[in-house]
Order: structure tokens, then sequence, then C-alpha cells
């Protein structure tokens, strides 16, 4: 009898609670009405002719084998930027894991204005590695040597990052090719690191951009070396693990252009405790959140806390602090930044709220019927004070704003796709695909003993034919009227099945709608041009320093006439592995589109000096030019090509 009301009590129990946990939704005509706002052109990415056999596990360190098919789920990345110098983010740089190629590519549809071609792997195998261990993880673009023209660096699993640097003499010509590029070290130690992410920042306010990259596994193994002895060492922890790679910063010191173009950095070591530095980073962002033009960074890490570092540096002067959220009787523990145990995959900035703040966008797991963790949007309340003694001015809202669930998500992107003011959000999403469901052993790991989970050969059979999240869908979410956000992924025929990592996005042709890559694992990468019907005015700013390179970092305030700030930064590289162009997008909305809107502009020069300017701008795209090296903030303004 006893046991029959506790079954009857858990039914009427589950029968409360059920409204309470579900997620409010809208009607289908409500979904089919925010759909009609968009419109996307979908177009395979374009490969190089004779390209390598495709393969779709990676070879492993023999203690790996039993779980090679998770060790094989990272490597696809894709990078829009302006390479070819017309003024148009139309060019991609972007990772194949099936070949590990680093294509370079016109933009599908923007023109054959030079053949795709792959990075030159020779130099790969210098300092003595062995090319048949290293994979390509992904791209950054930017102008390291300050000479106006686009460089590229690479990072890997297997070795430190590769800079490429174009030439500048003119010898190359157009259109681009493999010659363009000078091949180069960043690090000449010959070490052996497990990149997931870097970033391009101003980190020390000197003028000059550094670089910071983040290590996933830990520096000096061989995961992927199959002829190598010992064990790899797993996470130490599912909830706190903090014997991942390090983190290395570097400082920018000279440059030289040419047909032997140059750049020297600075390596920073013992910054940062082992806390911070040992996380499983797989991705990262940098961002002005206080208003000094000095980036805070965000860690976002596997298996363990995310790290928010306030930065307070000077040039040539390293220091950051760590900063963690306040935490009341009415919010988890995972609920408070920098002290959750949830799985950060991806990290982006916007202003969601059209407050004037950055707000911060983080993917975790949020598989259904599998790990329901939780993405974070972590809204910012501008109490910037605080920062000094060491908390975090940021509030968990997604769940409120219907952002906290998806998938098994990687990149996290906010842009506006219809030009209407308001922030739209995506994901990749997706694991590893095949034909066995291992999420029951999956789960039974994570609750297993921490003192035993570092060990490769407790872990269950992750090998080719496993299935975790391998069907995941990549929402696309629209706020709607109530307020939240809703996924209309599939009223806009964008939920095919996949396993995605990377989203890049830009506004390819300069006609005002942004546009985004998504680059998917082991599968075809595609290119997604906008082609929404409705879309607002718009506004686009190109920033470029005195010396033609992107103004990384640069902050731009929209002060719209319905009240409302909209705030934004030229990026340099924030994410997983995606990476968006470096200039500013501003959606509108019912603006007229002849009526000048106040923007203030605020950078550093290349002498690290502040500087900070309001202008009245028309909508459309404008490229300006931020001079005053002397002090005096001078802005020219020209715009775009159409």
């Amino acid at each position: 009898m006893n046991k029959r009301l506790s079954c009857f009590a858990a039914i009427i129990l589950v029968a409360i609670c059920y409204p309470i946990a579900k997620l409010p939704t809208l009607t289908a005509p409500e979904k089919t009405a925010l759909a009609a706002r968009f419109r996307f052109q979908k177009s395979i990415l374009p490969e190089i002719a004779g390209h390598p056999p495709y393969k779709f596990v990676r070879q492993v360190h023999p203690s790996l084998e039993r779980i090679s098919a998770w060790i094989s789920s990272l490597g696809a990345a894709a990078t829009l930027a302006d390479l070819d110098g017309d003024g148009l983010p139309n060019d991609l740089i972007y990772v194949d894991p099936r070949t590990d190629l680093v294509t370079v590519t016109p933009v599908p549809g923007t023109g054959d204005r030079y053949k795709p071609f792959a990075l030159d792997t020779a130099f790969w195998s210098h300092n003595s590695y062995d090319l048949s261990t290293i994979a390509p993880m992904g791209s950054v673009a930017g102008d390291f040597n300050e000479d106006g023209m686009i460089d590229l660096m690479v990072y890997f699993w297997g070795r430190s990052p590769v800079l490429y640097l174009r030439k500048s003499d003119g010898s190359t010509g157009t259109p681009l090719s493999p010659r363009a590029y000078v091949p180069g070290e960043l690090n000449d130690s010959g070490e052996r690191w497990y990149s997931n992410s870097a970033i391009q920042a101003d980190l020390d306010g000197d003028g000059h951009v550094d670089l910071l990259v983040g290590n996933y596994f830990q520096d000096g193994a061989r995961v992927l070396d199959p002829r190598a002895g010992g064990t790899i060492v797993m996470h130490e922890s599912k909830s706190k693990a903090l014997n991942g790679g390090y983190k290395h910063i570097f400082l920018w010191q000279a440059a030289a252009s040419g047909s032997l173009p140059m750049v020297r950095y600075k390596e920073i070591t013992n910054l940062f405790s082992d806390e911070i530095a040992r996380g499983w980073t797989l991705a990262m962002g940098a961002a002005d959140l206080d208003g000094d033009l000095l980036p805070e960074l965000y860690l976002a890490n596997d298996f363990g806390p995310d790290r928010l570092l306030h930065n307070r540096s000077a040039p040539g002067q390293l220091r950051f602090a760590l900063l963690e959220g306040k935490r009341d009787l009415m919010t988890p523990k995972s609920c408070v930044l920098g002290r959750d145990s949830f799985k950060g995959m991806g990290v982006d900035f916007g202003d969601i709220n059209g407050d004037g703040f950055l707000d911060i966008f983080v993917s975790n797991i949020a598989t259904k019927f599998g790990l329901t963790e939780s993405h974070f949007l972590w809204q910012n309340t501008g109490e910037f004070g605080v920062m000094k003694e060491g908390i975090a001015p940021f509030v968990h809202a997604s769940e409120r704003l219907g952002l906290s669930r998806s998938g098994f998500s990687w990149e996290a992107r906010l842009a506006d796709f219809d030009n209407d003011g308001v922030l739209e959000a995506m994901q990749a999403c997706g694991f590893i695909r095949g034909k066995i469901n291992r999420w029951p052993e999956l789960q039974a790991l994570g609750t297993s003993n921490d003192q035993i989970i570092h060990t490769p050969r407790f872990w269950p059979n992750f090998r080719p034919g496993a299935d975790l999240s391998g069907h995941d869908r990549n929402p696309f979410f629209v706020r709607g009227s109530d307020g939240r956000y809703h996924d209309i992924a599939s009223n806009l025929g964008l939920a095919e099945p996949s396993v995605s990592r990377g989203i890049a996005v830009a506004d390819v042709d300069r006609d005002g709608r942004l546009d985004y890559v998504c680059a998917n694992q082991w599968q075809p990468s595609y290119f997604f041009r906008n082609e929404s019907p409705t879309a607002g005015a718009f506004l686009g700013l190109r920033l470029l320093l005195r010396n033609g390179s992107p103004a990384i970092g640069a902050i731009a305030t929209a002060n719209l006439a319905d009240g409302r700030k909209l705030v934004a930064q030229v990026d340099g590289g924030n994410g997983h592995s995606g990476r968006r162009s470096p200039e500013i997008h501003f959606g509108l909305g019912t603006a007229e589109k002849s009526r000048p809107v106040p923007v203030e502009i605020k950078w550093r020069d290349t002498e690290g000096k502040v500087h900070q300017r309001t202008q009245p701008l028309v909508p459309g795209w404008h490229t300006i030019r931020l001079q005053g090296a002397d002090g005096v903030a001078r802005a020219s303004t020209q715009s775009a090509p159409p």
C-alpha cells in the first residue's frame, strides 16, 4: 500500500512541477511570423584540387585508442577577413579535419579573385616536429607586423602556432597564393602544444596587439603519436579539472615589413596561478567591460569553472585579477560566474538588452536526455566599481531569456541578422556522430570517482561508431514579443542534423546583412548568405588605425533615438574556432536611413594613448581612419564599397 502511495505521490509531484519546468513556447503562426524576417542561401565551401584523401578519425596515442572518436572530435574552424585588400571581409580561411588542410579561398559567390589554395604545410615540420603527429585546429587573421596587410596565425595540436606574414614588396602580385606568405614560429622552443583557441588584443595598453593562446591537453603530451609510450593523462575531475594545458601570453615587441616580414613577441610566463592557467580551455574572449580600453579575459573551460580576469595592466606590465560573481540563496552554485562545474566550449560578447553594456554568452552542454547543464547569458549589471573588489558584475539570465537549453554546444554567437536592433543568438552543436548511443556510459563516467577518470583505460568505448549528440541541430534564437528567445531554425530550413564547431560572421558583400560560415567536423562546411527580406537600417564601421591596421579593441556606442545605447567592439578573434571579421555592425531597426546616428568611438592609438570622439553617421557602411597619435582625436569617414 505504501509503495502505491509513493508512486501516486511521485506522479502528482511531476504533474505539478512539469508546467513550471517546461519552457514557454510560441504558437506555430508566431514562429512563422518570426521566420518571415530571415532567409539564408546555403553554399558548400570550395576545396582545392587534388586534396588528400578524406579521413574520419585521427591516429592517437595507444592509451587513447579506446576513445579515439572522442579525441578526434575537434579541428573544424573558419575565419572571415579581408586578405586581398579590397576592403571587404570576403576571404575565408578554414580548417577541414578530413584533410588537415588550412584553405584560403574567396567566399562563395564573391567572385573568382584567386584560386583556393592551402597554406604551406612544409614549415610545420620545422624544429624537428613530426608532421604525422600534428593537426591544425584554427586560425586568427590580424596585422601582426603592423604594415596594413592582414597576416595569419594557425594554431595546432602537436606543436606551437605558426605565423604566416604577408609579403608587402609587391613581388607576389595579385591574385593571392601560398607565395604571398612567409611562415615563421611564434615560439621557437619546439614545444608540443594542444591549442583550441587563440585571440589577439592589446593586453597591456601600449598600442600594439598581443596574442593569447589557450591549450587543452597538457603541454608536451603526445596525444596524436601512435608510436609513443606511457599513458596520456585525462581530466582529473568532471567538475573541477585543473590539470590541462597552459595559457600562453605574448607581448608585441618589434616588427618589419617587406619581402622578409618579421614580428617579434615576448612570452610572459608565470603570470597566472595553476588554478587559472591549467583549465582545459576550449574558447576565450577579450573585451573591455569596464571602460578603460584594457580588455578583460574570459576563459571558457571544459570540465570546470570558467574564469573572468579583470585587466589591471600597464604598458609592458601585465596584471590580471580573478573575478567571481556573488551567490544568493536562490542561485545554484554553477549559475554564479566563476564557480560553475560545466563544460564551457564557446564565448561571445554582445549587448543583449540595449543598455550600452557588453553581456557574455557562453555555450555548455544542454542536451536533452543527456548532460542537461545550462548555457550562460551573463548579463552585465554595469556596477563596475565592484570589480576592484574581485566581484564580477554579472547575473545569470539565460533561463529567463530562453537561452539556457539547446544541445551539445560549441561556438556561441550574438549578431543582428535582420537589423532590427536586437541581437539574435546562434550556436554550433553536436559532438560525435555514430550509430551506438553512448550517453548512458558517459553519464556513468560523469559520476565516477575523480581518482580514476584521469586514466583513459577506465573510460567507456568511444571508438568510431559511438554516438554522442551526433544528430543535434544548430539553433537560431530570435527574441519574440514575450521578451524571450525562441529557436526558429527549423522554420528557416537550418535545422539539418550536423556536428558543428565554429561560426564566423561578416557582411561579406557590404549589403548591410550579416552572413556566416559554419565549420563542421568530419562533414562538409557551409557558407550562409543572408538574403533576409525585411532587413532594417544598419550602421557598419570599419575602424582602422593610422597604419591601416584594424583597430582591435576599439569600442563604438550608437545612441538611438528611442534612448537605447548599442555597444560593440572590434573583435580580435573571440570564441571557439570561428572568427568574425574585425568590423562593427549595428542594426538600427526602423530608423530613417538618411538620419545621422550619434556614435561614440573610443580607441587606443599606436602609441597607446586613449582617444574618444562622438560623430554623427548616416546609416550604411563607413571606413573610419582613427588618427590622433599627437593626442588630438581626428577621424575621416568614407563610404565603403556597396
